[in-house]
């Protein structure tokens, strides 16, 4: 059924983009702060740089714990709890932090801080889903989900400014005082759904070609009716597809630039050249989102399934045509093209088809979780790999991740067949 799109619709469709866009930056200012100064923390507190690793390894158990919880809390609550929430508890955290002098205040809140930060992408992609007509869902899902890229430079360009100016406290302050000024942005500008607002629904609900899982379609559910969803086995096979996902995509943000550096690139150098695979990656996001629309029709399985082919393509490129370390962040950038595609689909478009938009934040929460473990794994088996000599450890690692993506490609296969079957049912319906 068409749904009427007014001037209206736009303009508090361009308020909820915007809002929630910059919403899921100001989780990044509030998150990666510690990441940029811990080597300064760890020197003026006389710890081991070592230590610092167990701070952020209880923010990531918590951060991959917390997307669980999120996916219930966002179902019941709403995504604007969500937002808004966990924002502004994170902004607590992060004043904790730059009042802090004590490792383990840092572990405790660092671990609470994770729970919070989990609320961002759920609370994110449930409060855009029905604010987007189906034909164009893709396209500006592709365009959207640039945003967590947007949020690292955000942090690191304020943050390594403060730390210039006056050091690592005044980066806690100062990213805190920033991120509460988006809060008050998202406040005034995010409404979950159009009739928030007194506008007509754009998505309806009893017409959701895409939807593999029979989910309720009402606001409020209860614990059984959640489950349904949350254990729906498709469901949780996305969530191990997007474990692999990632984990190759972590992998490469963790360890990439001390490759290069291994393999003959000067530190600085490497750390730039490693960018090409983010830069690659904002470019194959929004390719994709654009391409899922104009030419899959939104089906988002068969698009990840070719872009996971197009990853494994890669993967072979780095092992066979890497001949020198330029040659070899040039063929990463194939990597990170192909693989942002299908990190798009699973946890932003691909969340909101399969179950309908008021289950997206439950799907979304769900994959993401499953996902989440991939990041906490990456690091202790690359490290172990590591260890020794370190060009074996480059080739094995680079083994390692070939099989991912070949696991990965594989785990979208029964996606693609159930939404084969389910258009061809709804075809047959219609006749």
């Amino acid at each position: 059924m068409a749904v009427e799109f007014t001037r209206d619709h736009r303009a508090w469709q361009i308020r909820i983009l915007i809002s929630t866009y910059l919403g899921y930056g100001g989780f990044y200012l509030t998150r990666k702060v510690f990441t940029l100064c811990k080597p300064l923390i760890a020197d003026e507190f006389g710890w081991d740089i070592g230590a610092t690793a167990h701070i952020w390894t209880a923010f990531l158990v918590a951060y991959m714990v917390g997307q669980f919880l999120s996916s219930y809390v966002g179902r019941r609550w709403g995504p604007r709890v969500l937002l808004l929430g966990g924002l502004g508890l994170s902004m607590c955290c992060n004043l904790v932090f730059g009042f802090s002098n004590s490792f383990y205040t840092f572990l405790v809140f660092m671990a609470f801080n994770g729970l919070l930060q989990a609320a961002g992408w759920p609370g994110g992609v449930g409060a855009v889903s029905e604010w987007l007509r189906a034909d164009e869902r893709g396209t500006i899902m592709g365009l959207w989900s640039t945003n967590y890229m947007a949020g690292n430079i955000m942090v690191k360009s304020l943050a390594g400014l403060l730390l210039w100016l006056s050091g690592w406290r005044l980066a806690f302050f100062g990213c805190t005082l920033a991120s509460f000024a988006i809060w008050w942005l998202m406040y005034f500008w995010q409404r979950t759904k159009p009739s928030d607002v007194g506008l007509s629904p754009l998505v309806d609900m009893e017409d959701m070609d895409q939807q593999l899982v029979a989910g309720s379609k009402e606001e409020q559910v209860s614990f059984r009716d959640y489950f349904v969803v949350a254990l729906n086995p498709l469901i949780l096979l996305m969530g191990t597809t997007y474990f692999s996902v990632k984990f190759l995509r972590y992998a490469l943000d963790s360890w990439l630039p001390s490759f290069l550096t291994i393999q003959g690139l000067d530190a600085g150098w490497a750390s730039i050249y490693s960018q090409g695979f983010d830069i690659a990656g904002l470019f194959g996001c929004v390719a994709a989102g654009y391409v899922l629309d104009k030419w899959f029709k939104g089906n988002w399985a068969a698009l990840s399934f070719f872009m996971g082919i197009g990853v494994i393509l890669g993967y072979l490129s780095v092992m066979y045509l890497g001949t020198s370390p330029i040659m070899i962040a040039v063929c990463f950038c194939l990597v990170g093209f192909m693989l942002y595609g299908p990190d798009m689909l699973l946890s932003a478009a691909g969340a909101i088809e399969i179950a309908g938009t008021r289950n997206s934040v439950v799907v979304a929460g769900i994959v993401n979780g499953i996902g989440s473990i991939g990041p906490v794994v990456q690091e202790q088996v690359i490290g172990f790999l590591m260890r020794g000599d370190a060009e074996q450890g480059i080739a094995n690692t680079n083994r390692l991740a070939l099989g991912t993506s070949i696991f990965m490609t594989a785990m979208i296969i029964p996606h693609i067949w159930q939404l084969h079957r389910v258009r061809k049912k709804q075809e047959q319906e219609r006749s």
